[in-house]
């Protein structure tokens, strides 16, 4: 399978729940190709599939039958241990919940990951005050989330998933709890990395966040049922998110 040029692939993707006359088929084979350097928007109701696909796409599911590819690299046929690998160097995530730890400072918890995926202490701590300086907050580093608004934790959520510099971030609702002024602040830093190439897959119910990507699916059931390029037909990037700003 020549999978050359995609940063994501997904080819047959299919995950079940349950048993019997209760399994259901929460992604309904899916095929995905996202190229290195785009964005994709994922959008959809509730229950449709969404966040289990991005799972999919980012190793923390496996799939009960298809197949995942990142950077050129089949995953879901890896082990444990090099699941746990891959996701750590290639794969950056970013969660509506933020999910900081709570104990840790702002740098401390970008540190986190590059700490486990071998760095050393000042390695880790150099890229954590360079990503933290990045997305506004080099002021910040000493804070701990609950001294934190809600747009400055969703940045360094951000921070710390880029600090093992992916090749693809996978955000799952990134501005579903920030208001207007802090999701433009994450809007502007994940367009900012897509022009330096940077992959994104954001699932999305904001129409205005899905507006500044290269393409918008949208699922129902566990399948794609729209598939359309944006790019082109709109503004590119932040251009159509200006009426927010009111």
């Amino acid at each position: 399978m020549n999978v050359s040029g995609a940063a994501v692939r997904a080819c047959g993707l299919v995950k079940t729940h349950g048993q019997g006359q209760s399994r259901v088929r929460a992604v309904d084979e899916v095929d995905l190709e996202v190229p290195q350097g785009q964005m994709l928007a994922v959008m959809g109701p509730s229950g449709c599939g969404k966040s289990t696909l991005l799972h999919l796409l980012g190793g923390l599911e496996r799939p009960t039958d298809g197949e995942v590819w990142v950077a050129g690299r089949r995953i879901d046929t890896l082990s444990e241990r090099a699941l746990a690998r891959m996701r750590r160097r290639s794969v950056g995530f970013v969660f509506q919940a933020f999910h900081l730890v709570e104990e840790l400072s702002a740098a401390e918890n970008v540190e986190l990951p590059a700490l486990l995926a071998g760095r050393s202490r000042r390695q880790a701590r150099r890229r954590a005050s360079l990503l933290l300086e990045r997305v506004g907050l080099a002021d910040r580093a000493r804070h701990l989330p609950s001294q934190l608004s809600g747009g400055q934790r969703q940045r360094v959520a951000v921070a710390r998933a880029l600090v093992n510099d992916p090749l693809v971030v996978l955000a799952d609702e990134p501005t579903g709890n920030l208001d207007t002024a802090a999701t433009l602040d994450v809007l502007r830093i994940f367009e900012e990395l897509r022009s330096a190439g940077q992959t994104f897959v954001i699932v999305t119910h904001d129409e205005r966040v899905a507006a500044t990507a290269d393409r918008l699916v949208s699922m129902r059931y566990g399948m794609f049922v729209d598939d359309t390029r944006l790019a082109g037909s709109h503004p590119r990037g932040l251009g159509g998110l200006i009426g927010l700003e009111g």
